[in-house]
């Protein structure tokens, strides 16, 4: 499967390539969620929502593997460092209860994944305590389980856990692409960015594209 993407052409197997939804979660992007409560505007990351969903269904119809990923702590914090919990100096910290319940906390109603992306049965959820996805969770196994060389990446926030994960995986050598109408910021210009780092230099992290040229690349496979 060839997808039309800067810097160049993103070349992926689809039964080797895996979907990788990153954070899509109540308390990042819905009204009244922790992302809210930080002063943030959750409709920015809300508007991504329809393209994302759009190719789910297209990955999903494919036959191609999904990952979620959800930022969780274990109820009493112990994987949640002080560094962590108190950056930022937030009124509500993680833990505290929130609109939707403890924030950030495994199991709560605001760290579930929004009911419109919501995971299939077969399908891998990951809960991660850190930024990035693969520290401290077992999603390094399971991709290499299933023969997984390649990903594509959207989800929230992009310079933060996408960018975070995307460089991740980079480094245990997976080739990754972002799609671009699938990922954003709070701060529009952070996004951008991060974009353009994660393709900078030949794609030093990986490639970039619209959704478009997915949907594309799959009609044609």
């Amino acid at each position: 499967m060839q997808i039309d993407a800067q810097p160049f052409t993103f070349t992926c197997p689809l039964e080797k390539t895996a979907l990788v939804l990153i954070d899509m979660q109540r308390d990042f992007i819905e009204p009244g969620g922790f992302g809210e409560t930080l002063g943030n505007n959750v409709a920015l990351l809300e508007a991504i929502v329809p393209a994302t969903q759009a190719v789910l269904k297209a990955w999903r119809a494919a036959g191609g593997l999904v990952v979620h990923t959800r930022e969780a702590h274990r109820a009493d914090l112990s994987d949640c460092p002080p560094a962590k919990r108190n950056r930022g100096n937030p009124k509500l910290r993680i833990g505290d209860v929130g609109p939707m319940g403890r924030i950030l906390v495994a199991g709560e109603p605001g760290n579930q994944i929004i009911a419109a992306l919501a995971p299939e049965p077969g399908e891998i959820v990951i809960d991660k305590p850190g930024k990035g996805a693969f520290y401290a969770t077992g999603l390094q196994e399971m991709l290499r389980k299933n023969g997984i060389s390649h990903l594509i990446f959207g989800g929230v926030t992009t310079e933060v856990c996408v960018q975070t994960s995307m460089r991740e995986a980079n480094d245990r050598g997976y080739d990754c692409l972002l799609l671009e109408d699938c990922t954003e910021s709070y701060f529009p210009h952070f996004k951008q960015a991060a974009i353009e780092m994660i393709r900078a230099q030949g794609g030093i992290v990986g490639w970039t594209a619209p959704s478009a040229a997915l949907h594309h690349a799959l009609q044609a496979q």
